[in-house]
């Protein structure tokens, strides 16, 4: 064989997903695979077998993951010493007034800080707000600073220093003296060179503390490669980087999968012309949502990660604990699904590997959508009978009929969802009405057309290889790097010759990783964004601009775009705050280059059953071969249209058809 296969692979907590593609070929093969979470090493070895490849013939490997995200959910993190300015060691502790539950009392206002007191220590120095030297930092300081660290024993230390965003000299100066006792040391200046010390410094922390199990994990990959493969790893903000950018910065691993998913939406977006579309990715075990404008994945600075506050560039995705296998349960006199899941083992009832408890795939084997003849995946049988007896240990407690209560279950993670989707279009300015609903994950398109007429969303788009589509994404997605740097110029003093020396140094940055791997910088695509805001606001807004910047048009634009999130604008002075580049080099393979084999085509369905759509009844369905469907040929509701691994739901009034590419076009209709 060959050595010339290009594979995307995305493991999920519940499923690992893989696509390849042969170089030379142009052959494309797909697999699912359950996903191994103790040993994420085997779960790619899995997906090589299942897809007929291995180690020797992947000349590239486009690599999605959820490491770093379980170990921030499950506190899988590494015990770090935190070294502070003096006076700023419970910065952590203290946090913002807000608290997480408004009206429940009980619940605590905020989370214990990652660094416990102990472990934090403080440096006599001061740096000023516009980078001035208020305290020098000694070099008797800095010994005593690193004794501290190296006698707590610990593997990772993390240094946030006040105002080293505008001046590094202190941490740089710590970081190295650290670097020679400690064998992970992260920066805030470079982790996150931007003000508000709190969410910068939480960050650093979670860099620090991830560095020694991403390190392991990157050890074992490239051992396992043995130097035959190129690895690249999906990254938080939409693109791949290189093994040692993410072992340098590990949170850029967060979110890694949801993201991949993303950012093919938003070139699915682009090749169909859709101007607004939102990405809905439900899975096993959670559901991601984000926005995808004029054909770009919105990305953001300020999220969250298991509650805790994350400065770092990543795509604006809104997970919730809502998938296939989320669970349901009675609560008090309702029923409450997710968040948490069965997974993959022992995975839902009606998978029929040990499952007993009802979840979200039971309810939609028990409402017909789900077929009983077929194999999932080519290997699990799957059971009515069980899925229809754990939904029945629910639908006794409530006195109700099992179908009703499947239906119930059905309509209450379709409005855990709609809340998602309210928040990402509605912090986006965005009416989702105006939006295509773009479909995928394994779960995804039963529930699609359901909840875009929840929203008033006239079309759903169920690309081709919706059910690995993240690492769809993976494969299709070039070498990018991001990052934000505080700049604070107001428009009454503008510096076009600081703009521009900002941009030159921190494209030269960015850009040097690319082409190292190869890339001429005439084809690396360069975007760069202002965070703009009038004097005293809190929050930026996101402009786009480009070189050489015209600041009469950036105000324009701002105004523009404040006027469009806020409803009003004003000709106050206005200041860019912070300045964003993203730089990408183009993708090894390309969506519409990958063409599935094709099949002989059919308007016949291959089978007729009953299906429930709402409480009246059971109505006669017909159900049809994805991959037979001519193109361009309309399939009326009620319909299902089922591949290996993805169940499409097309319920009574909406209608389905095939495009040139492969994507299945869905008319949402009405309910009838």
């Amino acid at each position: 064989m060959s050595e010339n296969w290009h594979v995307g692979i995305d493991i999920g907590g519940t499923f690992t997903d893989a696509i390849s593609i042969n170089a030379g070929s142009g052959e494309v093969r797909t697999a699912k695979v359950r996903s191994q979470t103790s040993d994420p090493i085997a779960s790619i070895g899995s997906a090589y077998e299942a897809i007929g490849v291995d180690w020797e013939c992947v000349s590239d490997l486009m690599h999605g993951t959820t490491l770093a995200t379980n170990a921030i959910v499950e506190g899988n993190l590494a015990p770090v010493a935190l070294v502070t300015t003096e006076g700023f060691r419970d910065t952590i502790e203290i946090g913002r007034q807000n608290r997480s539950e408004l009206y429940r009392l009980h619940v605590p206002p905020r989370l214990p800080p990652l660094v416990p007191e102990e472990r934090r220590l403080e440096a006599a120095e001061r740096v000023g707000s516009e980078g001035q030297v208020l305290t020098p930092l000694e070099g008797e300081e800095v010994e005593r600073v690193a004794g501290v660290v190296e006698g707590l024993g610990v593997e990772a230390v993390a240094v946030a220093l006040q105002h080293c965003y505008v001046n590094a000299a202190h941490e740089k100066k710590l970081g190295e003296k650290l670097s020679q006792t400690t064998k992970y040391v992260a920066l805030s200046h470079e982790m996150s060179p931007e003000p508000r010390e709190f969410e910068r410094t939480n960050s650093t922390i979670l860099h620090a503390a991830l560095m020694p199990l991403t390190g392991e994990y990157l050890d074992n990959l490239e051992a396992s490669a043995d130097g035959k493969t190129n690895i690249h790893l999906f990254h938080s903000a939409g693109g791949m980087a290189s093994v040692n950018a993410v072992r340098e910065r590990p949170l850029t691993l967060a979110l890694s999968g949801p993201a991949a998913g993303v950012a093919a939406a938003g070139k699915i977006a682009n090749e169909l012309g859709l101007s607004n579309a939102i990405g809905f990715d439900m899975g096993g075990t959670t559901t991601d949502t984000c926005v995808v404008i004029d054909g770009k994945v919105q990305v953001s600075s300020d999220q969250r990660l298991a509650g805790l506050p994350v400065r770092q560039l990543m795509a604006a995705v809104e997970s919730i604990g809502a998938g296939g296998g989320s669970i349901a349960r009675a609560e008090g006199a309702a029923v409450r699904v997710g968040p948490d899941s069965a997974g993959a083992e022992p995975g839902p009832a009606c998978y029929g590997l040990g499952g007993t408890l009802p979840t979200v795939t039971d309810a939609n084997m028990v409402l017909g959508y789900l077929n009983t003849d077929r194999l999932l995946g080519g290997v699990i049988r799957l059971s009515q009978e069980k899925a229809a007896a754990a939904i029945k240990t629910l639908s006794d407690a409530f006195a109700a009929s099992v179908h009703e209560t499947a239906i119930g279950i059905y309509r209450i993670v379709n409005a855990s969802m709609a809340r998602a989707l309210r928040r990402v279009t509605v912090e986006r300015g965005v009416d989702a009405r105006s939006c295509s609903l773009i479909a995928f994950g394994g779960a995804g398109p039963m529930h699609a057309v359901a909840l875009a007429r929840e929203f008033g969303i006239a079309k759903v788009v169920v690309p081709k290889f919706s059910s690995v589509f993240s690492a769809l994404g993976c494969l299709t997605s070039g070498l990018s790097y991001a990052e934000q740097l505080t700049i604070r110029m107001p428009s009454t003093d503008w510096d076009e010759a600081g703009l521009d020396s900002h941009c030159k140094s921190m494209q030269d940055r960015l850009s040097a990783p690319i082409i190292a791997a190869g890339h001429h910088s005439e084809t690396i695509d360069s975007r760069y964004i202002a965070l703009i805001r009038y004097a005293g606001q809190s929050d930026t807004v996101e402009v786009e601009f480009d070189l050489p910047c015209d600041p009469a048009k950036l105000g324009r634009d701002f105004k523009t775009q404040h006027e469009k999130l806020y409803g009003f604008s004003t000709d106050e002075p206005w200041q860019l705050e912070t300045l964003r580049l993203t730089v990408t080099a183009p993708p090894q393979s390309d969506i519409a280059a990958l063409n599935e084999v094709e099949s002989e085509k059919s308007e016949t369905p291959i089978s007729v059953g009953e299906c429930w759509f709402d409480v009246s009844g059971p109505v006669s369905t017909r159900r049809f071969e994805r991959g037979a469907l001519p193109v361009s040929w309309v399939v009326d509701g009620p319909a299902i249209i089922e591949d290996d691994w993805s169940t499409i739901v097309v319920p009574p009034g909406a209608a389905a058809q095939v495009d040139p590419s492969g994507h299945l076009i869905i008319e949402a209709g009405a309910d009838e």
